[in-house]
């Protein structure tokens, strides 16, 4: 670690969400990409028209646990047998949205769709019944915003639009203290859905770092938290009983309202990759990183 630098921690937690908007496996170790973590965000459910569908809609999706098992993808939920996936097979071409950005993807198959159809289907709306399962195309680019990146190429797969998500302990530590306040019972990481979990740093501290130096055991990795990330709905998603409410965005509304992303709630930065491709982020790895000043 650098002795100089302003601020050191420690990764606390690594997170890897292999369907996006489904629950995410929390992990001891991960390898880190170009585009994030090795399998994040590297599968997406979309409708019939290839537009991806989130807890925003169907927040069951929350219910759908995931597991690696032998060069498998294992998906299981409440009343449905394993949807086993290898990780290295796909099928034919399906072209699929995220957000603003129309992707050549993969699709995973009937057996695949026919199990998220019949899982979610039920509660879903009409627009909604149909579902299948995309599986993102390394060899396809999907550029994060320039804006935000400082105009450097950085890519993502199927995260909303960066590589990385970083939050810390202390920032957690701060929402459920007010949730405390107001009555609420206490929320854990699974609610904002992190890659890394930093310990070490006073609240939101993640919030005004420049690029940090991940010290791993093949030299030092460089991550760089570039855009505040702005909440929806999904935080107020219960991950154990799929049921919704209110209370983490009204405690979010009364101290975290970001003039940066026009006012919208913030919790963690989203952060791209600088260096580190092919390196193994493990928990209780060295982390520092110097003050932003703009």
């Amino acid at each position: 670690m650098t002795d100089t630098a302003d601020v050191q921690a420690t990764i606390e937690e690594l997170w890897i969400h292999p369907v996006k908007s489904c629950a995410g496996v929390r992990v001891a170790e991960a390898e880190l990409t170009d585009t994030g973590l090795l399998y994040d965000r590297a599968w997406m459910v979309v409708d019939a028209q290839g537009e991806f569908v989130s807890q925003r809609e169907l927040p069951r999706m929350a219910l759908i646990q995931p597991a690696f098992k032998m060069g498998q993808l294992v998906l299981r939920a409440p009343g449905m047998l394993a949807l086993h996936l290898r990780l290295d097979a796909v099928e034919g071409p399906l072209k699929v949205r995220v957000w603003d950005d129309e992707v050549e993807a993969f699709d995973m198959g009937d057996l695949a769709a026919q199990w998220f159809s019949d899982f979610l289907g039920p509660e879903a709306p009409a627009s909604l019944k149909q579902l299948r399962l995309a599986r993102f195309d390394p060899e396809v680019k999907r550029p994060s915003d320039p804006a935000w990146t400082g105009g450097r190429e950085a890519g993502t797969q199927f995260a909303d639009g960066f590589a990385l998500l970083v939050t810390s302990t202390a920032s957690l530590d701060e929402l459920n203290q007010r949730l405390a306040a107001a009555g609420h019972a206490a929320v854990d990481q699974r609610r904002v859905r992190p890659n890394i979990v930093l310990r070490g740093l006073q609240a939101h501290d993640e919030d005004r770092l420049v690029a940090l130096r991940i010290d791993t055991d093949a030299g030092a990795a460089l991550i760089e938290p570039v855009k505040p990330c702005a909440r929806c709905s999904i935080p107020d998603v219960n991950p154990d009983t799929a049921q919704t409410g209110t209370a983490v965005n009204d405690a979010l509304r009364a101290y975290r309202a970001d003039a940066r992303v026009n006012g919208g709630l913030t919790f963690g930065m989203n952060a791209i990759v600088l260096e580190g491709d092919g390196q193994m982020l493990r928990v209780g790895q060295r982390v520092s990183g110097n003050w932003r000043f703009d």
